[in-house]
């Protein structure tokens, strides 16, 4: 047992954790550059290097050694065709669709057909979202139009690409000023090798940064200036909709319900704004993202691919299969959710809901690694627990484009088989599974949970934080508990271990 700084001192100021102080990982790594802070750090340290600030210039250094990464095929495999992109590990699909889906051409999004698509592409308009087809048109617009189409796609991927180092940038920050007395936890995100290799891939680093932005004035008690942030980006991509349903269950449980309702109504009038005149003036564009989602099959990366690969069954109800379990799964969650015994903190619940998605989803692209990655630092700001999950999702990203490379290279057959890419894919499950199970045990056990173990309750849970529960399940115990003559006997009513404000609540560090 180690112990931590409490959440107020000298003078009833709040104290930034440090994660030297309380995360053994982090304490050995800092050796590397001198040891964990001392005491008189912070006196005689240089006030310009924030926390802050350090962290925003090792996330551009991460995402600048990311773009380096994709050298390979910024020089040419993106534009030659086979597997080079894949051996290399370095695809992207932005470059491809500079000019797959009409950005080369001036073709508006979801209002104008993409040239060709009636001979081949199976895509008549863009099948993204339309605040993620919004901010691809702007980077075309950005784009020059003269030269090779080579030289303007990759013109197109680096414009795309500062572009989203401003969403990695403010990533970090949302992230850091969530928790406010733990500015350190976003140093995990500013130093995440899967933010590296797949914030360029595709758009989803815009959806997640939206996200976060709803879920740090959440912290700061804004319920409805939140729900205008996930509405948006909802509007990027569709799955931050489920921390509209971690919110419902967590408000519920603490009967902050007008907290909800401000959430919810600020979501969907944001998502309104973004998505009805399009709906009105270009059904048919608006619809390709729907349909596309509703009617796609199996695909990589996914627990039903192992399911068809392994057993012949081509999985034509997949659809069905995966909202059932993906159900099921946030049914549990609910039961958890309630039956705890302690309410959980809303990073905890956010991270389920979400996990839940990636474990039942049709398909698993690399780059969606981003969507849980501000939620796993929320739920569990554990640098080895993080770790072993980034190991699975760094492995997975080296062998989807290893299985591309098996399959694209002809006759060649260098890359991984079927039977390699479907162990990596189990490795990515059980990845997400670890985490998930770590978090699980921190519900039931709060006593285990990094945040509550100085007493807090939910540092991000902004009007959820400290409130008291209004509708909570309970098991019928096997054998009645103490009652007030066992109490005077001796029987303990004392609150459980870790609770807020309970003297001498044990710490757990594993």
């Amino acid at each position: 047992m180690t112990s931590v700084r409490t959440p107020q001192e000298a003078d009833g100021q709040d104290v930034p954790v440090r994660p030297t102080e309380e995360d053994a990982l982090a304490a050995a790594a800092s050796e590397l550059i001198g040891g964990p802070a001392g005491r008189h750090a912070g006196a005689g340290g240089h006030r310009w290097w924030t926390a802050l600030r350090v962290m925003v210039l090792v996330v551009i250094g991460m995402f600048a050694l990311g773009m380096v990464q994709k050298v390979p095929c910024y020089d040419g495999a993106w534009f030659t065709g086979g597997d080079p992109q894949y051996i290399h590990a370095c695809y992207s699909d932005i470059p491809h669709l500079y000019h797959d889906r009409g950005f080369a051409d001036d073709v508006v999004p979801y209002f104008d057909s993409i040239p060709g698509s009636l001979s081949g592409s199976g895509f008549h308009y863009l099948e993204y979202p339309v605040l993620t087809g919004l901010f691809m048109e702007v980077a075309s617009w950005l784009t020059p139009h003269g030269g090779s189409m080579q030289h303007r796609s990759q013109v197109f991927w680096v414009v795309n690409s500062g572009m989203l180092m401003i969403c990695a940038v403010a990533l970090v920050v949302l992230v850091s000023r969530t928790s406010r007395r733990r500015p350190w936890d976003g140093l995990f995100i500013a130093l995440s090798p899967a933010l590296a290799l797949s914030a360029t891939i595709n758009w989803d680093l815009f959806a997640v940064a939206l996200a976060a932005a709803g879920l740090m004035l959440w912290s700061r008690s804004r319920p409805l200036a939140a729900g205008v942030l996930i509405g948006l980006a909802t509007a990027a991509k569709l799955y931050p909709v489920l921390l509209l349903l971690a919110l419902f269950l967590l408000c519920l449980r603490a009967g902050r319900m007008r907290a909800y309702g401000a959430a919810l109504g600020g979501a969907i009038g944001a998502w309104l704004v973004v998505n009805l005149p399009v709906i009105l003036l270009a059904r048919s564009g608006w619809d390709q993202f729907y349909d596309y989602s509703r009617t796609r099959g199996v695909d990589y990366g996914s627990l039903w691919l192992i399911v068809m690969q392994r057993t012949g069954n081509p999985l034509s109800g997949v659809s069905a299969y995966a909202a059932a379990l993906l159900i099921l799964l946030c049914a549990g969650i609910a039961a958890l959710t309630f039956y705890a015994p302690r309410r959980p903190r809303l990073g905890q619940v956010a991270f389920l809901v979400v996990a839940a998605l990636i474990v039942s989803n049709k398909v698993y692209s690399p780059q969606y690694v981003l969507w849980l990655l501000p939620l796993a630092v929320l739920a569990r700001p554990r640098w080895r627990d993080l770790l072993i999950w980034q190991g699975a999702e760094v492995l997975y990203f080296l062998a989807i484009w290893m299985q591309l490379a098996y399959v694209t290279g002809g006759t060649k057959h260098h890359g991984l088989s079927a039977d390699g890419y479907q162990l990596a894919v189990a490795i990515h499950l059980l990845g997400v599974l670890y985490l998930s199970a770590v978090v699980v045990r921190d519900i039931l056990l709060p006593q285990y949970d990094v945040l509550r173990q100085d007493g807090s309750d939910d540092p991000a849970g902004g009007v959820l934080d400290g409130a008291e529960d209004s509708f909570v399940l309970t098991f019928v115990p096997a054998e009645p508990g103490p009652g007030p003559q066992d109490a005077a006997d001796g029987g303990s009513v004392l609150p459980p271990a870790g609770a807020p404000g309970v003297p001498g609540a044990p710490r757990y560090d594993d």
